[in-house]
């Protein structure tokens, strides 16, 4: 065997270990940090139906038996979701909320470290005690959303309990109280949201179901616009 040879058998395992890695990367970036293409996705294809997605005991905003309902997934550190929430979101309350049509329901898919995880416990607790000002924090939340996981756990949760005092009506001792008294149902009842979702296709954040229509990602009005337009024309 020449040298030609040799190099060649020591080379060709190194490129294939490294083309495996660069694969790997780019399925867990584009899983957990999706972009947002110019038209919905429809996920894995599979059908969906807001009909059985569990409601119970979720948040909502709008009138609770408005003609559509869309439900969305989303990690509370995830910057996607509040470019949904800061964005988007506003022009569907404005346009279909108010007007009755859309009930909104915020669902749990938190996967992206322990700070999401107190977040959404906090939320729980918050709809638990203040369901009437759960939108104001969750708004107030987004706005000031630090970028994804750049706080320690004692840096995220000064800045949380500092959101949460924010909020007129609320006591944020009462809410800290309520956390440590419920959090492993919290926890139960946040795990739940996530594996609900994947048995949906759903993998990334924001996703949503509207109707019978699956989007995953931070997309523009007009994509949730014709969502519910279609599925208020049924």
């Amino acid at each position: 065997m020449n040298t030609n040879e040799m190099s060649n058998k020591l080379l060709l395992p190194a490129a294939v270990v490294l083309a495996g890695l660069f694969i790997a990367g780019a399925v867990f970036w584009n899983g957990s940090h999706p972009a947002a293409p110019a038209a919905p996705s429809a996920g894995t294809g599979q059908a969906v139906n807001v009909k059985d997605v569990s409601l119970d005991g979720e948040p909502y905003i709008g009138n609770q038996n408005a003609p559509v309902t869309l439900v969305e997934w989303s990690d509370y550190q995830c910057p996607f979701c509040k470019q949904f929430e800061v964005t988007t979101l506003p022009q569907i309350i404005q346009d279909y909320v108010n007007a009755g049509k859309v009930k909104v329901v915020f669902k749990d898919f938190e996967f992206l470290g322990p700070n999401s995880m107190v977040d959404a416990e906090y939320a729980r607790a918050i709809w638990a005690l203040y369901p009437d000002k759960f939108f104001a924090w969750r708004t107030a939340f987004y706005a000031e959303q630090p970028q994804e996981n750049s706080l320690d756990a004692s840096a995220n949760l000064a800045w949380l309990l500092k959101v949460t005092g924010s909020v007129s009506g609320i006591d944020v001792n009462k809410v800290k109280e309520t956390v440590a008294a419920n959090k492993a149902a919290y926890d139960t009842a946040i795990d739940a949201d996530r594996t609900e979702a994947q048995k949906f296709g759903i993998n990334a954040t924001p996703s949503f179901i509207i109707g019978t229509q699956l989007i995953q990602g931070a997309y523009p009005y007009a994509n949730f616009k014709a969502a519910i337009d279609t599925e208020l024309a049924k």
